[in-house]
């Protein structure tokens, strides 16, 4: 079953029994590998694509495989030094450092590149800043500690003065720079509740501009390297590709996949069908989770083609997401 999974994943043509005789080291006839491959063929592992005498694996085949069979080896140095140059820390933002590691796994592996982008609310406010718009609109200026600057607009029930406005964000940052948002919006609610008749108009603003501003946004997805998929025969139907990039472009399901990829540790690998998502039907989708200081952020993966060689993607797929949390790391550390 392993040298007929090799050798499909090498040229993705029917691999016949007197091939395997050759080529497995097996000291057995055709003849017992013919019955072999019909044992394998009726347990719905192998199957002929059409008359000739060959097999393919089928996806629960190559399930077996990856989860029994496969021999994974150490990223060759010559990999791991162009992953280690071309994700660097850097002053970059998250979603900066993030994109490139989309763009490189792309790169390596010649299969789609994606990647989760954090939600800003992981991470600490650096400095918050509000200034008054027109017809109650406030313009809010959100810099966290990943280097991200955010300029959000909220709409108010009423107009806010300007020193209003600058008390509220001075009282914010003196109190709460260095927590995430959840953290400032429950410890601004709770002060609320215990705060002296002096203090409650100033918190009540307050509480209700960190409303506003810190309204969850939609998490993103990072896809890079679509195109890269044309070259391959299993997927060069243009009816499956339309499909395909549509996905790609709508973000919603390959998002959902991804999240539920990013709230486990460690690899995750889904063949053909068991995405749930039908566009990635004849996919396989490899994907890592990656964090820092303790918390998952996200997940990073590749999309290709179910014939692909997993003993070489899937630690390319483990040394992003590991590289990727390192950076990470070293960038909060520094701020």
């Amino acid at each position: 079953m392993r040298t007929l999974i090799a050798q499909y994943l090498v040229d993705g043509e029917p691999v016949g029994s007197r091939t395997l005789s050759r080529s497995s080291g097996l000291d057995v006839s055709p003849a017992t590998i013919r019955n072999v491959m019909a044992d394998l063929e009726e347990a719905g592992l192998i199957a002929s694509p059409h008359t000739s005498a060959g097999r393919i694996p089928t996806p629960r085949g190559l399930r077996l495989f990856v989860d029994s069979l496969i021999e994974l080896q150490p990223l060759p140095r010559d990999e791991m030094v162009r992953l280690q140059r071309e994700l660097p820390p850097g002053p970059a933002t998250v979603r900066d450092l993030v994109g490139n590691a989309s763009v490189l796994l792309s790169a390596m592996t010649h299969f789609a590149g994606v990647v989760t982008v954090p939600r800003q609310t992981d991470f600490p406010l650096r400095h918050i800043d509000f200034m008054p718009l027109p017809d109650a609109r406030v313009l809010v200026i959100l810099v966290f500690s990943d280097n991200q600057v955010q300029n959000r607009v909220i709409q108010l029930a009423k107009p806010v003065e300007a020193r209003d406005l600058e008390q509220a964000a001075n009282y914010i940052n003196e109190h709460f720079v260095g927590l995430r948002v959840d953290d400032i919006r429950a410890h601004l609610l709770r002060e609320l509740r215990e705060a002296s008749s002096e203090l409650h108009q100033m918190l009540a603003q307050a509480v209700e501009l960190a409303a506003a501003s810190f309204a969850p946004q939609d998490e993103d997805v990072l896809v890079s390297g679509q195109t890269n998929l044309m070259a391959y025969a299993e997927l060069a139907n243009l009816d499956r590709l339309r499909e395909l990039f549509e996905a790609f472009q709508k973000k919603n399901e390959l998002l959902q996949l991804m999240e539920t990829c990013a709230k486990a540790p460690g690899v995750r690998l889904f063949i053909g069908e068991e995405s749930g998502f039908a566009a990635l039907d004849g996919c396989s989708v490899v994907t890592a989770s990656y964090g820092a200081q303790g918390r998952l952020l996200g997940a990073v993966g590749v999309i290709g083609p179910t014939r692909m060689a997993y003993d070489r993607v899937i630690p390319v797929v483990q040394a992003t997401a590991r590289l990727l949390s390192d950076a990470l790391n070293r960038a909060a550390t520094t701020l």
